[in-house]
């Protein structure tokens, strides 16, 4: 088995402690198979942990409600699913690299709106 359980109970502690989210740690495990390493090891030579600095989620969430005022229009208007759309937006920019529920709250707390 070219991954072990200790291994994959690893990722899962990285997934657990807010380091990866679930697309991240699918990548970790990819490069697990792949012979890069042990868990760590991956996430540090492919640079996979979670966005989790304020000032740069928060500055592509501006940037994505700037780029979309349509659907920013939708959510001040109350279609909160609308979101999405703009949480997909910041996940791109961030290659997927942001937790996306902080995202949809910030998304919604920069509108005005209630989640």
């Amino acid at each position: 088995l070219p991954i072990t359980p200790a291994q994959v109970a690893r990722v899962a502690e990285l997934v657990k402690g807010g380091d990866l989210n679930d697309k991240l740690a699918r990548q970790v495990i990819e490069g697990v198979l792949a012979g890069e390493g042990d868990p760590d090891t991956v996430v540090e030579k492919r640079g996979l942990k979670v966005v989790s600095d304020e000032g740069a989620l928060t500055t592509a969430v501006e940037e994505a409600i700037a780029g979309n005022p349509a659907v920013a229009d939708k959510i001040r208007g109350g279609k909160v699913a609308a979101a999405g759309a703009l949480v997909g937006a910041v996940m791109k920019a961030t290659r997927g690299q942001a937790d996306a529920a902080r995202v949809k709250e910030l998304i919604l707390a920069q509108l005005g709106v209630e989640g």
